[in-house]
């Protein structure tokens, strides 16, 4: 059977991740637990999420199927954290004998919760349509991505995915929280043994370590790479805290599966997430807060604001540099009737042109003025001319992809090393990942 579990964490502790690494291990009392649990991120943009939007799914072989569901269960009890308000778990099970059916459906269900806005009650009716064996909690809202989540580990040849390995802390160092300890040094020793074939463990740039969170939950750090193997050999080199467990997840982390494309701005809506191509219509501006914020005009005269905000740090000086007339691709999510960026595709420039004095034909030699009103002459040759011409200049920009640094990268957002162009070596100068 499968497990799905949604919504067990809140702002102040747990996570639904060490739900899942937990019941990996309890499991195995009753059968044959898969060896690659699923994590899958759904909508960043979602209100009511409590940190990443993330949802756990699990496969086991079992003859004691009541035992197994039971188990659970008390767990989801045990562990989530229900007096916060935005913690509402859901756990879906889903019975072998119904993979076969339940495949399609909950492949279609897992690209809306990815892409779109889903209410409680479009789960709760799917549930009962497909007669899915299932218990919630308080509104039920972790439903939705107990659901995504099977959905997931039913199509696994449908969509690319990356790896994660999360080590967790002992319970002594939860209650009272005390502060993480991860040798920062080890952590650039692991990137500098395993990166391209993992990312964001360190952001360079900036001098932050990016895979050690800070919010009080159990993780004491996670490394994301390309396969088992990367994220394990990085691991080997990290020094920290002793470790309770660790699971390495399979993901859907770092594949942009949460873009839609779209053409024109009037199909946008807020809470989604696009990539869309047009053409800036005003210099960026640097707000209060050190927000970065410029307009985008769409082939049909649209107009949306696109912003860099203050934790993009670095890249809000590479947005500071567009000028009118760009032609760019954005990639990020929408709210408040505005684009978050988090990649950036120049795709031309526009031309810059500044006034200068004519030059003389004759020596080469630009001209001096000759007085008010009088034009430009150049003395020794007694040449001249009557006014200054426009010069094109170089600008301090490249077309090619951008992104933002690390330590302000989305759970979902693709890493540039990922693009196969940029391991071929094709067009490698056009692809500028963020390290």
């Amino acid at each position: 059977m499968l497990i799905g579990i949604d919504d067990t964490d809140s702002n102040e502790g747990m996570c639904t991740t060490y739900l899942g690494a937990l019941l990996q291990e309890e499991l195995r009392a009753y059968g044959k637990v898969a060896a690659e649990p699923v994590l899958i991120r759904l909508n960043p943009t979602i209100p009511y999420k409590t940190r990443g939007n993330a949802a756990v799914a699990l496969k086991i072989e079992t003859k004691s199927a009541e035992k197994v569901m039971k188990h659970v269960l008390e767990r989801v009890e045990a562990f989530a954290r229900f007096e916060c308000e935005k913690t509402n778990p859901g756990v879906v099970f889903v019975p072998e004998k119904d993979i076969k059916r339940l495949k399609t459906p909950l492949w279609t269900f897992l690209g809306r919760a990815i892409k779109e806005v889903l209410t409680i009650k479009e789960a709760k009716t799917l549930i009962q349509e497909l007669k899915i064996p299932f218990k919630a909690y308080k509104n039920g809202r972790g439903l939705i991505g107990a659901l995504a989540a099977c959905g997931a580990l039913l199509n696994l040849e449908k969509w690319d995915h990356t790896f994660e390995y999360l080590a967790y802390r002992e319970k002594c160092r939860l209650k009272p929280f005390s502060p993480r300890k991860v040798e920062t040094k080890s952590l650039y020793d692991a990137d500098l043994a395993t990166y391209p074939q993992t990312w964001d463990t360190v952001d360079y740039a900036n001098g932050i370590p990016v895979c050690v969170p800070h919010s009080p939950d159990p993780v004491l750090y996670g490394i994301r790479g390309e396969s088992v193997e990367a994220v394990s050999r990085a691991v080997a080199k990290i020094k920290a805290e002793p470790v309770e467990r660790f699971c390495v997840y399979r993901t859907n982390q770092g594949t942009d599966m949460h873009l839609l494309p779209v053409d024109r701005i009037e199909k946008i809506k807020d809470m989604h997430s696009y990539s869309l191509e047009g053409r800036v219509l005003k210099t960026p501006e640097t707000i209060e807060g050190g927000h970065v914020i410029f307009s985008l005009q769409d082939r049909k005269g649209a107009e949306l604001d696109c912003a860099a905000f203050e934790p993009t740090k670095n890249f809000r000086n590479l947005v500071r540099k567009l000028l009118p007339g760009d032609r760019v691709l954005l990639s990020g999510s929408v709210k408040n009737q505005t684009l978050n960026i988090e990649k950036l595709e120049i795709k031309a420039l526009a031309p810059q042109y500044r006034e200068e004095n004519p030059k003389c034909p004759i020596c080469g030699k630009h001209m001096k003025s000759a007085g008010r009103a009088q034009g430009f002459r150049c003395k020794p040759c007694e040449t001249t001319a009557k006014s200054k011409i426009c010069v094109e200049e170089k600008r301090d920009l490249f077309p090619g992809v951008y992104e933002v640094p690390p330590c302000a990268r989305r759970h979902l957002a693709k890493p540039l090393v990922r693009e196969k162009a940029f391991f071929k070596g094709e067009d490698k100068h056009k692809i500028n990942p963020s390290r």
